[in-house]
């Protein structure tokens, strides 16, 4: 039996004071065969996490939410007897780099866009719901179908992203490999005019999903490229 990170059916809350938002993610995690429930507010996240806090798995956070100051309901929910899920942040509602560094922190496991194709939320959801918590990126993840190319051994294969961030790439894949595996990748990224070469492993594995890819070693010049990237596509949509 191959040594894989699986994704199972998990418990997810997701708390946005948008409800297109909110059913959307909704809608996209209990289609994967997750359950999802929503928040409004702070209060009423606050209050779900209590009532439930061993059986969640994952809270998907707006921190404009009425009723509470982002940072202190991530705190907040930090100091609930049980609850030690993993809390993605909605990254339109980011307000400063203060922000960003109180909620790192405070753990804030990663970041993900809330207007993010649906197709898209669930792959940028599932390094969060992956039982190795090592393999989790902190870092945005900007959703982008790159073509890239992978060679492993003496095979050569080659997929499209989910999503590019500065740590790494997940990609979409049947043939996904062993969680360790060490690869050397190739992408060109939309508008470059040069080809990103790194060297990775697999970080985790998802059935009829994909991989992701942690790179293990990468050029300065080419990480300023994926940051730059990153950075234009991720932080484009944001709550007034």
């Amino acid at each position: 039996m191959p040594a894989t990170a699986l994704v199972g059916a998990k418990t997810i809350v997701v708390a946005d004071d948008t409800a297109f938002v909110r059913d959307r993610f909704k809608g996209a995690l209990e289609a994967a065969g997750h359950k999802a429930t929503t928040a409004g507010s702070s209060a009423e996240l606050v209050a779900r996490v209590r009532s439930d806090a061993a059986q969640i798995d994952l809270v998907v956070l707006d921190l404009r939410l009425p009723q509470g100051r982002g940072v202190d309901v991530v705190r907040t929910l930090r100091q609930i007897a049980g609850f030690h899920a993993p809390v993605v942040v909605f990254s339109g509602t980011i307000a400063s780099a203060q922000e960003v560094r109180e909620l790192a922190a405070l753990g804030v496991a990663g970041y993900v866009n809330e207007y993010t194709a649906v197709q898209h939320i669930v792959p940028s959801l599932i390094p969060h719901l992956t039982a190795d918590q090592l393999n989790r990126r902190s870092s945005p993840r900007a959703v982008a179908a790159v073509a890239v190319s992978y060679r492993f051994g003496n095979t050569i294969a080659g997929a499209l992203t989910l999503n590019v961030s500065r740590g790494g790439l997940a990609i979409r894949t049947t043939s996904a490999l062993d969680v360790g595996t060490a690869l050397k990748v190739r992408f060109r990224l939309p508008g470059g005019r040069k080809e990103v070469d790194v060297e990775a492993k697999v970080a985790w594995v998802a059935r009829r999903m994909g991989m992701g890819l942690e790179f293990t070693r990468i050029d300065p010049r080419d990480q300023a490229l994926i940051d730059e990237f990153v950075q234009s596509r991720y932080f484009s949509n944001r709550k007034a």
